[in-house]
C-alpha cells in the first residue's frame, strides 16, 4: 500500500474502491484500519482512502505528538493520490486535522463532514460548550464515552477488537499537543468556500448534540444529522448508520457544490 513523505515523516494510506472520493481520518484510539466497516460498505459507489496519522498504525511516530503536524500529512495524502473533489470525513480529533487539512488546499475538497467533532473551530460560544461537555464526560470510565453497555454486553468480541484497536499506534491521546491550537473561525470557514456538515449522536457522551447544532447554527450552509440512539464511536458501533448518514451528507456535499459551479 502506498507511503508519503511529508518532510520526512512517512504517512502510511490506503486507496479502495472507485468513484467520488471520501477520505476517512481517525481519533485518537484508530488508525486506518478502524474503518474496516466503512471501506467495504462505501467502496462499491467510491474511491475509499484511509489513512494514519503520524504516529498512529504504519505511519512514522513523531516525537513531538503535535496534532498541528496532523493536516500536512493529510494534505500529503491528498496531492499522492492526486484526489480531487474529496469529502474528508474525521472522527473526534481527526475532525479538526481534517478540516484544516481542507482549508489548506480547498482546490481538492469538496466538504468536510465533522463527526463527533466541531472541528476545532475557534467562536467562543460553542468552545465554552464544548468544555462544559468534556468535563461532564471525564467523571466516566473511557469505554464508557464511546461505546454503549448494550453494545458492550452484546458484542464482546467486538468490543475487545475496538480496545485493542489503540495497542498498534504510538502516540496515545495523553500524547498529543495543541488539539484546540489554531482553528479556524466560522468567517475563515466561509470565506474559503469550504462546505461543513456536522454529523452529531443521539447518545454521544463526549459531545452533546445540543453542542453540535449551536455550532451548525452559527456556520452558515453548514448541513447537520443528528442520529437517533448514536454514541460516540457509531462508525464502530453502529456502522450502519453512520455509513449511511456519510453517504447522504457525501451525496449533498457534492450537490451543493456542483450547484455553485
Amino acid at each position: 500500500m502506498p507511503v508519503v513523505d511529508n518532510n520526512g515523516t512517512r504517512i502510511y494510506y490506503e486507496v479502495h474502491g472507485d468513484g467520488s472520493p471520501i477520505v476517512f481520518v481517525h481519533g485518537s484510539g484508530g488508525h486506518h484500519a478502524a474503518w474496516w466497516q466503512q471501506v467495504v460498505a462505501l467502496r462499491v459507489t467510491h474511491t475509499v482512502v484511509t489513512l494514519d496519522l503520524r504516529g498512529f498504525g504504519n505511519s512514522d511516530p513523531d516525537e513531538t505528538y503535535d496534532s498541528l503536524n496532523f493536516p500536512g500529512d493529510i494534505v500529503a495524502v491528498l496531492e499522492d493520490a492526486d484526489l480531487t473533489d474529496a469529502v474528508l470525513v474525521g472522527q473526534s480529533i481527526g475532525a479538526a486535522a481534517a478540516l484544516k487539512a481542507a482549508l489548506r488546499v480547498p482546490e481538492r475538497i469538496r466538504g468536510v463532514i465533522l463527526a463527533h467533532s466541531l472541528g476545532g473551530i475557534d467562536a467562543p460560544e460553542v468552545t465554552k460548550l464544548v468544555k462544559e461537555d468534556r468535563a461532564e464526560a471525564e467523571k466516566l470510565p473511557v469505554i464508557d464515552r464511546l461505546l454503549t453497555p448494550q453494545f458492550r454486553a452484546g458484542e464482546q468480541a467486538k468490543t475487545f477488537l475496538f480496545t485493542q484497536m489503540g495497542t498498534f499506534n504510538v502516540a496515545r491521546m495523553q500524547d498529543l499537543r495543541n488539539l484546540a491550537t489554531d482553528g479556524p473561525t466560522v468567517d475563515d470557514i466561509v470565506d474559503s468556500g469550504i462546505r461543513v456538515a456536522f454529523l452529531a449522536g443521539e447518545k454521544d457522551a463526549v459531545i452533546r448534540p445540543a453542542t453540535v447544532t449551536r455550532a451548525h447554527e452559527l456556520v452558515p450552509g453548514s448541513l447537520l444529522e443528528v442520529v437517533p440512539g448514536a454514541p460516540h464511536s457509531m462508525y464502530w458501533e453502529r456502522p450502519d448508520l453512520f455509513n449511511a448518514a456519510v453517504a447522504r451528507l457525501t451525496d449533498a456535499l457534492v450537490r451543493e457544490t456542483e450547484e455553485v459551479r
